[in-house]
Formats: C-alpha cells, structure tokens, sequence
C-alpha cells in the first residue's frame, strides 16, 4: 500500500513538473511570400535616437522584429503604425517604405531584419 502511495505521489511529482515547463507559442505575424527563398540574411540593426530611414525599398522580402524601442512605420498606401518591442513586421519586396523611423527621441531602436532571397540581389535600395 506504501508503495503505491509513493509511485502516485511520484507521478504527480513529474506531471506537475512538466505542466511547469511547457512551451508557449504566441503568433507575431503571418504572411505570404510570393518568392523561392534561396538565401537569407539576417541583420540586427540599431537606429540612434530621432532617427528615420529615408524612403526606400528591398529588391526582397524581408520580415523583421522590434528587439527594443518602437518604430514609427508606414508601407506606401497603408496607414502608419507605431511598432512596439516585441512587434513583427513585413516589408514586401519592391515597395516603397514611406518610413521607417525611431519614434523616440531620446532611446535607440534595434531591430532584427531577415531579407530573404532568391539570388544575390541587395538588401536596400533608397529612393532619391
């Protein structure tokens, strides 16, 4: 009798540890992609504080995460959004990027930008 009260209590023991160390999922973004991707590349980028990137575009896809402070972001036809640590965003390939810019003007902003390829084409091209 001891020794099903044990192994009960054991069981319980280890149920309760796994239960501790489960894995949590939370969706960031979901997109197509409309390319083969051969290669990729992947940059952590650091923007100083008030700083925005020039209208540009990618010549590939390119998804991306905000490691730390936020990023005033706009696709060409789209409304503006403000991007938070811990957001998600796509660029499409070959459209305009109004702006990309650290919304502070006092804190850095670093983000990780994934381009993905489908040959040797550049990351970035700025409009003039």
């Amino acid at each position: 009798m001891k020794l099903s009260i044990i192994v009960i209590l054991l069981l319980n023991a280890v149920v309760i540890s796994a239960q501790q160390k489960t894995i949590s999922r939370k969706e960031l973004l979901k997109t197509a992609i409309e390319q083969k991707v051969k290669f990729t590349e992947i940059q952590e980028i650091t923007m100083a504080a008030g700083q925005g990137a020039p209208e540009h575009l990618h010549p590939c896809p390119v998804l991306g995460i905000i490691n730390s402070g936020e990023a005033v972001f706009q696709i060409e036809g789209e409304e503006k959004l403000v991007l938070h640590e811990g957001d998600a965003f796509y660029e499409p390939k070959n459209v305009k990027i109004l702006h990309f810019d650290n919304a502070s003007a006092e804190k850095p902003l670093v983000f990780t930008a994934m381009y993905l390829k489908a040959g040797s084409e550049e990351n970035i091209k700025f409009i003039k």
